[in-house]
């Protein structure tokens, strides 16, 4: 049996996105963020010793890393309908993007992501003017046109493309959901990138992510008359 072990508002999404893709059977284990840290719980350190979701369990196998899963199940249960023929053109666009979306476009995202944490931190009055000029200095010179830069890339590959490997949805559709519903979910970004914004809404409106919405629960970056 496979069980995911889920935890609310994180990566963990895609893969009951993925399973419902697939047809196939799955329990969910749940598991909630500390709202104050908004970390995961201690609890998910006994499946996984990095205490991080999404982690997958298949009969007497763990998997972590949501890449990693989400190649692990299309090759597993999806070969014929969520992955390209094997070594050819389209194969290696789904192995880039596969790791693209949490080695390259991620990281800026989530750094920003942790600096709006930081302003948004209670901090001493004579502090708070220190914080606001190196986390705008920081923005300024490197994180917004590191943003710009992947999001145009990845706009652009879509104004000629349906789905990323080209006419077929596919599993790094799947993977790169997350980052972009993210990056989406800020109403300036959105706004800039019409084409990123269509992708997404393309993608959330598929049944199978419907699904899977419906059994996770309450999902930040989801639709936003779902949130």
């Amino acid at each position: 049996m496979i069980t995911v072990h889920h935890l609310n508002d994180s990566r963990s999404q895609r893969i009951l996105w993925m399973l419902e893709e697939l047809g196939l059977d799955y329990e969910i284990s749940r598991y909630q963020r500390d709202q104050d840290t908004l970390l995961a719980p201690e609890s998910l350190k006994r499946i996984h010793p990095l205490g991080k979701a999404p982690v997958l369990t298949d009969d007497s196998m763990t998997l972590a890393e949501s890449g990693a899963i989400i190649d692990y199940l299309a090759q597993t249960y999806g070969r014929d309908s969520l992955l390209p023929a094997r070594n050819s053109p389209a194969w290696w666009d789904y192995v880039y993007w596969l790791h693209y979306a949490e080695a390259s476009l991620m990281p800026p995202l989530l750094l920003r992501h942790v600096f709006d944490r930081i302003q948004q931190a209670p901090v001493p009055f004579f502090v708070r003017p220190v914080v606001g000029r190196i986390v705008a200095g920081v923005d300024k010179a490197f994180l917004r046109q590191q943003i710009k830069t992947h999001l145009n890339f990845v706009a652009d590959h879509l104004s000629c493309h349906d789905w990323l490997g080209g006419h077929h949805f596919g599993a790094a559709d799947i993977q790169m959901s997350f980052p972009l519903e993210a990056a989406m979910h800020r109403t300036e970004l959105a706004d800039s990138y019409p084409r990123l914004k269509a992708y997404v809404a393309q993608l959330q409106a598929r049944p199978a992510y419907l699904k899977a919405l419906a059994k996770g629960g309450p999902y930040l970056y989801g639709p936003r008359d779902a949130v």
